[in-house]
């Protein structure tokens, strides 16, 4: 699981302490930051962004008046308040922060903000049933969940920002990273060949050379992957004559 969080704060050491302690932690990946909300209005109505670190007091408009103004977005991400000032502590809560940092705060305490809001994250998927493995996973999409099932996505592809998740149906690009679509998918069925393709194992018609075939596509398999992608891919499933 991987977070996508943004930065907000009119302080740039603040914003910097912040940057150093989302970058020690695993589960988040940092998507922006900005001096104010409306500079990451746009980003943060996309319904890319997972969770927001926000100050409170900032020039033109608060962290708490841009809450209450975006409280209607369909996609509001998940927030942490960043403040030195305790006393909208209660404010805060009112508009189901998940935590609230008076400044300045240890990294164990940053952490165990992080934490909750990944436990947050992780009560919103459907729990799958008793004794069975999910077979799909959903990503954002031109505003949108898509849901997309294991079986029908063929390959994955990075392009610059953005991945390109070919499914039998159509490809959906998506605002993730190959690291954090490689985290959702099982490793027994998908496998990295390249650092710009993950392919489906299920999905290869056919191998020459360093070439995968998948219906009309050609996936290459870079030298840097070769061994342990084919190792992976053919697993003593090769018949060959006593």
């Amino acid at each position: 699981m991987l977070l996508r969080a943004v930065i907000v704060d009119d302080e740039p050491v603040a914003r910097k302490v912040i940057k150093e302690y989302l970058e020690d932690i695993e589960f988040l990946e940092l998507a922006g930051m900005a001096e104010n909300p409306l500079k990451a209005d746009a980003l943060l109505g996309s319904g890319q962004v997972d969770l927001l670190f926000l100050d409170i007091n900032m020039p033109k408009l608060s962290g708490i008046e841009f809450l209450r103004a975006s409280a209607g977005r369909p996609y509001q991400p998940m927030v942490i308040i960043t403040t030195a000032y305790a006393e909208y502590a209660l404010d805060g809560f009112e508009l189901d922060v998940v935590d609230y940092l008076v400044k300045p705060f240890s990294f164990e305490r940053f952490l165990r903000a992080c934490n909750k809001a990944r436990s947050k994250y992780g009560e919103r998927a459907l729990p799958a049933a008793a004794g069975q493995k999910p077979d799909h996973f959903f990503v954002k999409c031109d505003g949108s969940l898509v849901k997309v099932l294991y079986e029908e996505l063929e390959y994955v592809e990075a392009m610059t920002n953005y991945i390109v998740l070919h499914t039998a149906a159509r490809p959906l690009i998506v605002y993730l990273t190959m690291k954090g679509v490689l985290a959702h998918l099982p490793s027994g069925r998908f496998v990295k060949v390249h650092k710009s393709f993950i392919v489906n194992k299920d999905r290869i018609k056919s191998i020459r050379g360093n070439v995968l075939q998948l219906g009309a596509a050609e996936i290459p398999v870079s030298q840097h992957y070769f061994e342990p992608a084919m190792q992976e891919i053919l697993k003593d499933r090769v018949l060959k004559r006593e």
